[in-house]
C-alpha cells in the first residue's frame, strides 16, 4: 500500500470515528426513550401498541424520503420573517454533506437537530392513551436511529450481504452528479418508485445487479453539489 493510500485510509478511519461519536448520543437517548415508551404502551394494550409501533416504523421510511427530498435538498432563500427562519434552520443542513460525503461532521443529525421536533411530539403523546401516539412515536424514533446507522454504514463500511450492497450502491449513485436529484430513499428505493424519483432502468440494472459492492475509493471523490 502506497503512502497516499495509507494516509487516505487513516483519514477515512478518523472521519468514521467522528461520525460514530456524533451518532452515539442520538442512539442512546432515542433508543432508551423509545423502549420505555413501548414498554409502557405494551402494558396497556399489547396488540394495539405493536400495531402502532409498526406503523411508526413504516411512517419513518416515508418521512426520511420526504425530508431528504424536500427539506435537505430543498432551497430556502433568505428573506424577511418566515423566510429568514427557514433559511437559517434548513439551508445549511445537507449542502456540506454533498460537498464532502466522507466528512464525519456531516453524515448524521444530532439531538439538537431532531429534538425540537421529537420532544414536543412525545410530550403531546403522554396526554393520550399510550398504545396510540406514544407507541407510534416509539417506532418512529427507532426507525430514525436505524436509518442514521445505515447512512453512516454506507459511507464508511463494506458489509457483504445483498441488502447492504443494494443500499450502498443506491446511495453512492445519489451522491454522483447524475443521481443527485433522484434516489432520495435512505433505507430503500420504495418511495422513489412511488414518487417517480428512482434511477432509470439502465442505471438500476448496472447498480443493483453487480456481483459485489462498489469498492471504496482510495481518496475522497470529487465534490458533487
Amino acid at each position: 500500500m502506497s503512502r497516499v493510500e495509507t494516509a487516505a485510509s487513516r483519514r477515512w478511519a478518523v472521519e468514521a470515528r467522528r461520525s460514530r461519536r456524533r451518532l452515539y448520543p442520538v442512539t442512546v437517548v432515542y433508543t432508551l426513550a423509545a423502549t420505555a415508551a413501548l414498554v409502557h404502551a405494551l402494558r396497556t394494550s399489547p396488540g394495539a401498541a405493536v400495531l402502532s409501533w409498526a406503523l411508526g416504523v413504516a411512517a419513518w421510511t416515508w418521512i426520511e424520503y420526504m425530508v431528504h427530498r424536500f427539506i435537505l435538498h430543498g432551497v430556502f432563500p433568505d428573506g424577511p420573517g418566515l423566510k429568514r427562519w427557514t433559511h437559517v434552520l434548513f439551508d445549511h443542513l445537507h449542502v456540506k454533506h454533498h460537498e464532502r460525503p466522507w466528512d464525519g461532521n456531516h453524515i448524521n443529525g444530532t439531538i439538537r437537530d431532531t429534538g425540537p421536533f421529537l420532544i414536543p411530539a412525545f410530550l403531546v403523546a403522554l396526554l393520550l392513551p399510550p398504545q396510540t401516539l406514544l407507541a407510534f412515536l416509539s417506532g418512529l424514533a427507532q426507525g430514525y436511529v436505524v436509518e442514521e446507522w445505515i447512512h453512516h454504514a454506507v459511507h464508511f463500511y463494506r458489509f457483504d450481504n445483498a441488502y447492504f450492497r443494494y443500499i450502498r450502491a443506491h446511495h453512492m449513485y445519489h451522491h454522483s452528479q447524475a443521481g443527485k436529484e433522484m434516489g432520495y430513499g435512505l433505507t430503500s428505493g420504495m418511495w422513489d418508485a412511488a414518487y417517480g424519483t428512482r434511477f432509470p432502468a439502465e442505471v438500476r440494472r448496472a447498480l443493483y445487479h453487480a456481483r459485489s459492492a462498489p469498492r471504496r475509493p482510495s481518496r475522497e471523490p470529487a465534490p458533487s453539489a
